[in-house]
């Protein structure tokens, strides 16, 4: 014959905030606002996560030297680069999208604004 085990009122109320805690940390670690945008510049070995709304200047090395990458009331852009062509910098400010220096192998994108996709591109015509 099986014997029950008798279970309190308080051991079900720490049962359920146990597992309301442990829900609702798993949504505030994994979930994220989809209106959230950030940036993201990678370099060799090198990687950096912003809010699209962070004040930050990034200095990223690559192969030829280094590359200053700017955020400044959500926009970002390439400051300054080693690299012969400056295409990269020539793109001026960007508040979605992507830009590369591939002479430097310094890459930055902008990801998870609302608006993302629907403005055209600042250089088409």
């Amino acid at each position: 014959m099986k014997k029950k085990i008798p279970v309190k009122i308080s051991d079900a109320v720490i049962i359920l905030l146990s597992l309301g805690l442990t829900v609702s940390s798993a949504f505030a670690a994994y979930v994220k606002p989809q209106n959230t945008a950030q940036v993201f510049i990678e370099g060799i070995n090198q990687r950096w996560v912003f809010p699209l709304d962070a004040e930050e200047t990034v200095h990223v090395n690559g192969p030829l030297g280094e590359t200053v990458v700017r955020i400044h009331e959500k926009k970002v852009w390439v400051e300054s680069s080693p690299c012969e062509n400056q295409t990269c910098v020539a793109m001026g400010h960007v508040d979605w999208g992507w830009v590369a220096c591939l002479p430097n192998n310094v890459f930055f994108m902008i990801e998870g604004a609302d608006d993302f996709g629907n403005n055209p591109d600042s250089t088409a015509w």
